[in-house]
């Protein structure tokens, strides 16, 4: 039998939510005050298949297992953020046994795993692109296009959403760059369980 897709692994632990839980889920994604907001007309009336797809959507697979993750334990549904966490290791290769403390698989990159905080906390988005262009992660007219973007926020989640879906190599390139230009945010992350 082929793996659970992370947003199916999402989509079942939504629909093991009682409707006024899946209510405050959705008003819990409504009021997230970071980048990448939901809006309200993307979630209203939607079931649980749906949701799954807006989350995915917005944030990635693996940021969508994140936001999934600490809205339920937002709302008090601890088992079920569990659940779905090993439900996505154990989709994902974990070697048949839950991982220390209920975290994701071990192969997960750092900068897939710290995805959400390298958006909403890189300072200059500036010299890690001119990092990627050197190293031929990107190309100069995907540079440029993300050079434009108003906010770094928006630069970081074009990074993600463009040349690291490349593969491992490029991650790498772009984990050289922030360990050079955001150190002490690094650091910062590297410390965190």
């Amino acid at each position: 039998m082929a793996p659970k897709t992370k947003r199916k692994c999402i989509a079942d632990a939504l629909e093991d939510l009682e409707p006024e839980q899946l209510e405050k889920f959705r008003h819990q994604l409504l009021d997230r005050k970071r980048e990448s907001r939901v809006r309200r007309a993307m979630v209203k009336d939607k079931n649980y298949m749906d949701l799954a797809s807006v989350l995915v959507s917005t944030f990635t697979e693996d940021g969508a297992v994140k936001v999934t993750e600490e809205l339920l334990k937002e709302i008090g549904c601890h088992d079920v953020a569990k659940d779905l966490v090993e439900d996505v290791s154990a989709q994902s290769g974990g070697n048949g046994g839950a991982t220390g403390g209920g975290s994701m698989a071990d192969e997960v990159h750092f900068v897939d795993k710290h995805q959400l905080e390298l958006i909403d906390k890189v300072s200059n988005a500036a010299p890690i692109l001119d990092y990627l262009l050197f190293k031929k992660v990107i190309q100069q007219e995907m540079y440029d296009e993300i050079r434009k973007l108003p906010t770094t926020q928006r630069m970081m989640r074009e990074i993600f959403s463009g040349c690291l879906k490349a593969g491992k190599h490029c991650k790498d390139i772009f984990y050289e760059s922030l360990e050079k230009n955001e150190r002490y945010l690094i650091d910062d992350l590297k410390n965190k369980k």
